[in-house]
């Protein structure tokens, strides 16, 4: 029986410029997250292409089965707070 000799797979996230969103930009192998973040750093923003990294363990990544997407994205037309129709927007106020 053969056995796995890669090193544990980082997901990186590379964040462009303060307070941008975070986009997956691909992933690592690595032994421990300090590893993981040099890694990333070397192989996705080698031209300063990032200002903050995230290097998330690919084992701990929970999703949702899109088989289950009625159940689990079920409308909230029963759940009337939820909607903002029915506030009176004070007057002078622009956007809350």
């Amino acid at each position: 029986m053969a056995t796995d000799s890669q090193l544990a797979t980082w997901e990186v996230f590379i964040q462009s410029k303060p307070g941008a969103n975070y986009i997956h930009a691909g992933s690592v192998h690595a032994s421990d997250k300090q590893m993981a973040l040099q890694n990333a750093r070397d192989t996705y923003t080698r031209r300063g292409e990032g200002t903050s990294i995230w290097a998330v363990p690919t084992s701990e990544i929970a999703a949702s089965n899109p088989d289950d997407n009625d159940m689990f994205f079920d409308p909230a037309n029963d759940k009337m707070y939820r909607m903002p129709t029915f506030y009176v927007m004070p007057e002078g106020a622009k956007a809350i």
